[in-house]
């Protein structure tokens, strides 16, 4: 062989050769093997470059043996695989070897959505929705209100109540408008009655608000303090005209702990749901969002995502942000291979986040007007038994803690008081219809958190 250029001329071949017999495909060629350089056989050590550490990093990974084999069939001599981006080769006084990544880093933030009616999509699926938000952000307070929007997490209900917000105040910069979850109202409502404080300030900041606006309502279910409150601001504002939109995960009718006397009130104005987009609306969000990062995506590239990923807006919007930085980082355009391997990170990186006890013994606590720490201590009161038990029940519901865990989670407690306490929810679950729904609303808040 006179040259390293040579050799490597013959180990295209040998994986040429490969492709033929099914043994390597010819994506996987074409857009990781195919992209080395030669750089020099360096006694036994064979060096390539590439384009980026991401290259890099999924060559060394996945194609290290085949490259090995190939060369090691050629030269009849064993080698070791070297593979360095171009970056890390150049001169201090050079670009920066991160340049690529901060490029596309750049790229994502210039195209973030501002949450504007203009940048909506609308389809079948959310039509009736768009078309009460945009009358709310034109007469605040006249036409529908409140305004109560529901579906599930990821088809565009923050995007609405943001576009309404950002409507009402380009209209008229003064409205004074509250945007909160549902959440942080009973958070800090809580806060503030545990603390001691006067709740004097917690009034005046929703009860002054010009708009009222409020995501996941659902959480203020079961929080007997909270709805009370709730309740009285409603009132205040409605009154007198202030404009209320509010989103669930779930209609009013379905909140099952939710006090009748609010329910009624969400029913007065206005109720649309959200449901999932059609397929020709996830191909218009598909190319709208490769259309903000200047990303050209083939036909039956967008419509083969559309198909595959139904039931998120942001699982579309992740995969267009995938083959982007695919294209970016490596050069190669959209392909149907590089859809199929965004898909299936996409689908395994959206698990469902694990349940944390904290999380379940604040939710629990909020309900019941106590504390996560009142639940773990030795303290009796009615209130704070009551919620301790509930507690270990909906641990052993939504988790797969053993009853031994559970007790030494929840303040070193025996075991056997752990089956007891669950035993005696179980009785009051069968029996209570009430306490039954306050139950199953905790635990679908806990799961929708």
């Amino acid at each position: 062989m006179k040259s390293f250029d040579e050799v490597f001329q013959k180990m295209q071949e040998y994986c040429l050769d490969k492709i033929k017999r099914g043994e390597l495909t010819d994506t996987a060629y074409r857009l990781w093997i195919n992209t080395l350089q030669p750089l020099k056989l360096d006694e036994n050590v064979a060096c390539f470059t590439v384009q980026s550490d991401f290259q890099a990093t999924i060559i060394k990974k996945n194609y290290t043996g085949i490259i090995k084999d190939a060369l090691e069939s050629i030269l009849g001599f064993e080698v070791d695989i070297d593979i360095s981006a171009v970056e890390e080769n150049l001169d201090d006084d050079e670009d920066d070897p991160n340049k690529l990544k901060k490029e596309l880093e750049e790229s994502f933030t210039n195209a973030e959505y501002v949450y504007t009616f203009d940048t909506f999509i609308v389809g079948r699926s959310n039509e009736f929705a768009y078309a009460a938000c945009t009358s709310v952000a034109k007469e605040p307070g006249s036409t529908y209100n409140p305004l109560f929007i529901h579906g599930p997490s990821g088809l565009g209900k923050t995007h609405l109540m943001t576009a309404i917000s950002n409507e009402i105040k380009r209209r008229n910069p003064k409205t004074n408008i509250i945007y909160v979850t549902g959440e942080t109202f009973a958070n800090e409502l809580i806060n503030a009655i545990q603390q001691k404080k006067d709740t004097s300030q917690f009034h005046q900041k929703y009860r002054s608000a010009d708009v009222l606006l409020i995501d996941d309502v659902q959480f203020i279910a079961g929080k007997e303090s909270t709805q009370e409150e709730f309740f009285h601001t409603f009132n205040e504002l409605h009154k007198v005209g202030k404009q209320i939109v509010l989103t669930s995960d779930r209609p009013p009718k379905d909140i099952k702990t939710l006090e009748d006397r609010i329910r009624t009130r969400f029913e007065w104005g206005l109720i649309a749901d959200i449901s999932t987009p059609d397929f020709e609306t996830r191909v218009a969000i598909i190319r709208r969002k490769a259309e903000m990062l200047n990303l050209i995506i083939p036909d039956d590239v967008s419509e083969y995502i559309a198909n595959k990923l139904k039931g998120n807006i942001r699982q579309l919007e992740g995969c267009v942000k995938k083959l982007k930085a695919s294209k970016h980082l490596v050069g190669t355009p959209p392909s149907m291979a590089q859809a199929q391997n965004a898909i299936r990170e996409i689908l395994s990186d959206e698990q469902p986040a694990p349940i944390t006890i904290e999380r379940i013994l604040n939710e629990v606590g909020n309900v019941y007007g106590v504390s996560a720490e009142d639940i773990i201590s030795k303290k009796r009161s009615a209130q704070i038994s009551i919620a301790r038990k509930v507690s270990c029940y909906v641990l052993k519901e939504v988790t797969d803690m053993s009853y031994k865990s559970i007790g030494m989670e929840l303040g070193a407690r025996d075991h056997s008081t752990i089956i007891y306490y669950c035993g005696d929810i179980e009785k009051l679950v069968a029996k209570d219809s009430h306490a039954k729904e306050m139950i199953e609303d905790i635990i679908n808040n806990i799961r929708n958190a």
